[in-house]
């Protein structure tokens, strides 16, 4: 079993279904700018457990989600892999927002130090602030696995075809860029602010106009690039449906 958001990206669903896998979903809490209750998380996962699911692990989008020292704490309480989805950590359009990532919760927690926890961090340049979906590539840091299993997980990584060129360039470009001084280093930076700001404009313009539609309701995205809009369905509306069964 493994223990995701909803609302979600679709693909954590479809993963877990094509490996005949439990999905044990966890609410977001819309009003509180889709903020995460622990004695929820404990909750959901009592009931999984209880229904017999063995429940191994646990998805967190961030920063999309906020979170904190609680949830690192969660998931070593439990024994749960925390599986740390940040492929949107530049994209923050919140200024009193703070990316804060998985790995620097656990070890301001010390539960890195004490190798109480097992974590895997996901960032790619296929999304993000980047956003170039035709260059495909990414990465994952592995922390306080079992080494058998790093093994393991390295020969089946290896088993599949590598990010082409262009994809492993675009990966080099964002994890380390051009050092300051050089030619190309603040027309890189430009450009990074420049679509950091598009997107930020963007955000608040698809959450206004949301927000402008009658029914319609949306909390601004604080970062990433997704809304979700909640729909109130017209009395009218329902007592038809009602009627029609």
């Amino acid at each position: 079993g493994v223990m995701i958001p909803i609302p979600q990206y679709p693909i954590y669903s479809a993963t877990i279904a094509l490996r005949n896998g439990h999905q044990v979903g966890y609410c977001l809490n819309e009003e509180k700018g889709w903020s995460i209750n622990i004695s929820h998380l404990q909750e959901k996962l009592n009931e999984a457990i209880a229904k017999g699911i063995n429940v191994n692990s646990f998805v967190l989008i961030n920063p999309g989600n906020p979170t904190g020292q609680d949830i690192v704490k969660f998931c070593a309480k439990n024994k749960l892999v925390l599986l740390a989805d940040e492929v949107y950590q530049d994209n923050v359009y919140d200024d009193s927002a703070e990316f804060v990532s998985c790995k620097r919760a656990a070890y301001e927690t010390g539960l890195l130090q004490k190798d109480a926890i097992e974590l895997v961090s996901f960032h790619s340049t296929s999304k993000g602030l980047y956003g170039e979906c035709g260059h495909r590539g990414g990465y994952m840091e592995i922390v306080g696995i079992d080494p058998v299993v790093q093994e393991h997980i390295y020969k089946l990584a290896s088993s599949f075809l590598c990010s082409n060129t262009d994809g492993q360039i675009m990966m080099s470009l964002m994890v380390r860029g051009p050092e300051p001084g050089t030619e190309s280093y603040r027309k890189h930076e430009q450009e990074k602010r420049d679509i950091f700001e598009s997107l930020k404009r963007r955000a608040i313009k698809v959450a206004n106009g949301l927000n402008s539609i009658p029914g319609f309701s949306c909390q601004p995205a604080q970062g990433a690039m997704y809304c979700f809009p909640r729909v109130e369905m017209p009395a009218g509306a329902l007592k038809a449906a009602k009627e029609e069964n």
